[in-house]
C-alpha cells in the first residue's frame, strides 16, 4: 500500500479519514477476484464474527462458515454448552441451510417463536419420520388463533428438491414454481432446506471447512486460570482456532498465556490481542502468536475511548502492525469499527489479513438475541458490549455479590442497545452479500487479482470530514 502522492500523514487515520484511488486494471470481472485470506484460517472471505454474547452462537458460526467466514465463539460460553455447540456446527451441511422443523399437531404460536430464527422464513411440517407433508410461513397465520395447529394453516402444495441438484438447477426449479424456499429430500426425509438465494450464493462461496470437511469455527479462551487446560478442552471438542482474548493485549500475562497456548498445541493457529502498535505486535508474534488482533476502542458497543481516553484510530493502528507481522511471517485481523463495505476494503488495504467485528451482526436473524418488537412495530435485538456492566455481571455470575459488584464498577461498554433488522439486509448473508459486493468491486478498482496484490497495490488518499461526507448517498434530493 503506498499514499496518493507519497505524503504519509503527520497524524492517526481511521477509516473516515481515508480513501482508495483506482489505478489501472486488467481484471474484466468483480469476479475474477480471489477474497481467499492468506493467514491459514481456511476462511475463504476475510470476515470474522467477533466473539460477542448477543451475538457469535450456532447459528450464526454455521451460516457464516457455510459462506466462508468465520465466528469466534465466546469464552463465556459453559463448557457443555461449548460443546454441543461445537458438535451442531460440525454436524451442518456445507451447502443446504438448515430447516426449521415441526410437526402437524404444533401450534402457530409454537411456529411464531422460532420462525425468525432462520432467515429463510419457513417451517417445513413432518411427520414423525421427517417426511415433509407442508409448509408454514409468518403469513399463514393471520386470520387464526395462536393455538392452531399447523395442520390446519399449512400448505399442503409442497415443492421438494431431490438431494444432490445442481445449484442452478435448484433455482430453476424454484423459479418455475415460483416459490422462494423447498425442503431438500434424501430417501424421502428432509435433511436441508433450498432457497433461490442459498443455491445462487452456493456458486459464489466456497465454505470454510476443518480437515475433515466440517465447518470450521474458531473459540475465545480467556488468559486466567489454566490456559493450557482451556486450550486442550476446546481443542479436543471440535475448535479449529483459539482466540486468546483480553481487552489489554500487550501484558506480560498474554504473552505468558500465548507461549503456554503454543506448547499445548503447537499445530494450532493461535490468535491474541488487542493491541494497537509495533512493539505490542512483535511482542505477540515473537511469543508465538500467528495472528494478531489490532484494535482498541473502535466498537460501536466499546466506551473504552471515552472511559479512558486509551486506544487509536483504526486504519493507523493496522498501518503500522500489519507490516511487523509480515516480517515476521504472522498476520493480523483488523478488529472493530467497521460500519460500510468500504471499511473492509480499507482495513484489507492497510495489511490485514481477515476483518473482525461484531455489532453489525447483532440486528439479524442469525445472532443470539431474541427477536423484538418496538412500539413502532420494527424488528429488533438487544446487544451489548462485553466490557459493559451487563456483560461483566454475567461473567462473574459465579462470584460473591460483593466480588461481582467490585468488577462491574469498571466497566468500558454499553449494556444495552436496540439493534434493529435492517429491511434490506436482515440476515447474516444478506450482509455478506453487501460487504463481499463492496471488496470485491474494491479490488477491481485497484487492480488487485487477490488479497495479496491489493496490499500491494491500493493507494490511499486522505480527506477531509467534507470529503468523506461528500462519498454518501442521498436518499432525497438536497434541492429545497
Amino acid at each position: 500500500m503506498k499514499f496518493l502522492n507519497n505524503q504519509p500523514p503527520m497524524y492517526d487515520l481511521t477509516y473516515s479519514d481515508v480513501f482508495l484511488v483506482p489505478s489501472k486494471s486488467n481484471l474484466e470481472s468483480r469476479f475474477a477476484v480471489d477474497t481467499t485470506p492468506i493467514d491459514g484460517t481456511g476462511a475463504t472471505i476475510p470476515i470474522v464474527v467477533s466473539n460477542m454474547t448477543a451475538v457469535a452462537g450456532k447459528r450464526m458460526a454455521e451460516t457464516i462458515a457455510r459462506r466462508g467466514g468465520l465466528v469466534v465463539l465466546p469464552q463465556d460460553m459453559p463448557y457443555t454448552e461449548l460443546e454441543s455447540t461445537l458438535k451442531y456446527i460440525k454436524s451442518r451441511h456445507l451447502v443446504y441451510e438448515t430447516p426449521l422443523l415441526l410437526e402437524p399437531r404444533n401450534t402457530i404460536a409454537e411456529a411464531l417463536s422460532i420462525i425468525h430464527k432462520r432467515s429463510h422464513g419457513a417451517i417445513i411440517v413432518t411427520d414423525s419420520r421427517l417426511c415433509p407433508v407442508g409448509i408454514f410461513k409468518e403469513v399463514d397465520a393471520e386470520g387464526h388463533d395462536l393455538f392452531t395447529p399447523l395442520e390446519q394453516v399449512m400448505r399442503t402444495d409442497l415443492v421438494t428438491v431431490p438431494d444432490g441438484l445442481p445449484a442452478a438447477k435448484i433455482y430453476e426449479l424454484l423459479h418455475r414454481k415460483r416459490v422462494t424456499v423447498a425442503p431438500v429430500i434424501k430417501q424421502q426425509r428432509v435433511i436441508g432446506l433450498a432457497t433461490q438465494k442459498g443455491a445462487l450464493r452456493s456458486t459464489i462461496y466456497t465454505p470454510a471447512i476443518d480437515k475433515h470437511n466440517h465447518l470450521a469455527t474458531a473459540v475465545a479462551v480467556g488468559i486466567n486460570g489454566n490456559v493450557a487446560d482451556k486450550v486442550k478442552k476446546v481443542l479436543s471438542i471440535g475448535a479449529d482456532i483459539t482466540v486468546l482474548d483480553t481487552a489489554h493485549g500487550h501484558q506480560q500475562k498474554m504473552i505468558d498465556a500465548i507461549k503456554i497456548a503454543k506448547k499445548a498445541s503447537p499445530d494450532n493457529l493461535v490468535v491474541a490481542g488487542n493491541v494497537v502498535t509495533a512493539k505490542a505486535t512483535r511482542d505477540l508474534a515473537e511469543a508465538g502468536a500467528d495472528i494478531i488482533k489490532v484494535g482498541v476502542g473502535p466498537g460501536a458497543m466499546c466506551t473504552t475511548r471515552m472511559m479512558t481516553g486509551v486506544g487509536r484510530p483504526q486504519f493507523s493502528a493496522i498501518l503500522e502492525c500489519a507490516p511487523i507481522a509480515r516480517n515476521l511471517g504472522k498476520h493480523v485481523w483488523a478488529d472493530g469499527g467497521i460500519r460500510y463495505p468500504r471499511d473492509l476494503a480499507l482495513a484489507l488495504a492497510a495489511g490485514a489479513s481477515n476483518v473482525m467485528w461484531g455489532s453489525m451482526w447483532a440486528g439479524t436473524y442469525e445472532s443470539v438475541s431474541d427477536i423484538q418488537l418496538d412500539t413502532d412495530g420494527r424488528l429488533y435485538k438487544e446487544n451489548f458490549g462485553m466490557a459493559s456492566k451487563r456483560a461483566v455481571k454475567e461473567r462473574n455470575s459465579g462470584s460473591s455479590v460483593f466480588q461481582q459488584a467490585k468488577k462491574e464498577f469498571f466497566e468500558e461498554g454499553i449494556s444495552r442497545s436496540k439493534s434493529y433488522l435492517s429491511q434490506d439486509r436482515p440476515g447474516a448473508e444478506d450482509l455478506i452479500d453487501w460487504m463481499i459486493a463492496g471488496l470485491r468491486s474494491s479490488m477491481t478498482y485497484s487492480g488487485a487479482a487477490n488479497l495479496g496484490e491489493f496490499y500491494e497495490k491500493a493507494v490511499i488518499g486522505i480527506q477531509s470530514a467534507a470529503g468523506y461526507q461528500e462519498g454518501m448517498a442521498l436518499d432525497e434530493s438536497w434541492i429545497a
